[in-house]
Parts: structure tokens; sequence; C-alpha cells
């Protein structure tokens, strides 16, 4: 399905490199299955176990977008009963190398930041811009 590179869904509307990766992992589900696939292939039903919350028709249509994309790679197996895996293909591992720093982040100033972590005082002197002050 997927060409190597990728479909572009708003041609000519990007503002910046930033603008046209959000487009490509856009709403919840995407990187949290491009962190699932990071940690080796998956089936469908285990991929949908490993992300709560997530229905089977969102799910589906995810993967779908992620392999039109050049993301993920899907696999389909002449068996009975069907088998089908989905893994990254070499974009998608480069795409979650790319959001690595964005996870420390998170992880940094979210998940274990404290609870006055952020809040700015009436009387601190924040500068706007760095280097201004």
């Amino acid at each position: 399905m997927g060409t190597g590179t990728g479909t572009v869904r708003r041609p000519g509307a990007y503002v910046c490199g930033v603008d046209a990766a959000m487009d490509v992992i856009g709403g919840k589900w995407k990187v949290l299955i491009l962190w699932a696939l990071g940690e080796g292939v998956h089936r469908f039903g285990a991929l949908r176990r490993a992300l709560p919350g997530v229905t089977e028709k969102v799910l589906a249509a995810q993967l779908r977008e992620m392999e039109a994309d050049g993301i993920v790679h899907r696999e389909e197996y002449c068996e009975v009963p069907p088998r089908v895996e989905y893994s990254l293909t070499a974009r998608g591992v480069a795409l979650n190398e790319a959001l690595a720093p964005l996870g420390a982040w998170g992880k940094a100033n979210v998940l274990n930041a404290s609870p006055a972590a952020g809040e700015v005082r009436e009387d601190d002197h924040v500068a706007l811009v760095s280097g201004t002050a």
C-alpha cells in the first residue's frame, strides 16, 4: 500500500517540518502505536491489549493511515487461521527515534515534576523569548 515516500494528506499546507510531522503522528493513538511497535512486531490483538482504551475501529483506521504514510508495515500470512503482523518500517524507526527526546521531556517535566513545577509567580522575572529579560 505504501510507496515508501508516504502519503501527504495536506499537500502545500505545511508551515514547517514540525507541522508536517504532527500531521503524521497526530491524535492520541499513533504515538502509542509507534511506542508499542518499537518494542517489537505485534499482531492486531496484542496491539489492542497494549493500548487500553483504543477501539478496534480506531486502531484499524490508525494502522491503515500509518501504513499509507510508510511508517508501519503490515505482513499478512496465508495460514489458517489467518495471521497479520505489524512492524515499523525504517521510516517508522526513524520517527520513533525522533520522538525519544519528546518522551524524555515528558518524563522529566510532567511525570516526575513536582506539583509546583512550571508555576510562575507574579514577582518572578520570566523571559518571554530566550535571551531577553
